[in-house]
């Protein structure tokens, strides 16, 4: 059972079968004078990096994909660890599947599956045509793998 189907730009159409959404600034600690104090570069690399390795070790067959996020530099004071720098609100890590992409294989026994790490600025679920744009540009021929289902 899918959750939602996102059809990407090429016109490929994914099913949505897992989807975990946390907020990205969600139980920073705000202490000042640490970079979990506020949102800043080495914070986001970390966060980025804490899911994309989660998303990897919850599905170790599968690869992978980061989404680049959007990174919004506000008017605010500087602390020491740069400028302030923030990420959409919501982050974002799907299990998706498609149909094989070699189209020899059968495609009751073959499948195509990918895991992408995104961000997003609301907590919906992606569905059809409305889901971000940077997720609908995917390069699922490039980046997915098939599988035996």
């Amino acid at each position: 059972m899918s959750l939602a189907r996102v059809v990407l730009a090429s016109g490929r159409s994914l099913d949505l079968s897992e989807l975990r959404l946390s907020a990205t600034y969600g139980g920073m600690l705000g202490i000042l004078g640490t970079p979990e104090g506020y949102p800043c570069k080495p914070v986001n690399d970390r966060k980025i990096k804490v899911l994309v390795r989660a998303a990897a070790r919850a599905h170790p067959a599968v690869p992978v994909h980061l989404v680049p996020p959007p990174r919004e530099y506000p008017d605010q004071y500087t602390g020491a660890y740069g400028p302030v720098e923030v990420l959409p609100a919501v982050a974002c890590v799907g299990a998706f599947h498609s149909t094989a992409l070699d189209r020899d294989h059968d495609p009751v026994l073959r499948r195509s599956a990918l895991t992408i790490v995104w961000f997003q600025p609301t907590a919906r679920v992606p569905d059809g045509y409305d889901a971000e744009e940077t997720l609908r540009g995917v390069d699922w021929e490039g980046l997915a793998r098939d599988y035996e289902s």
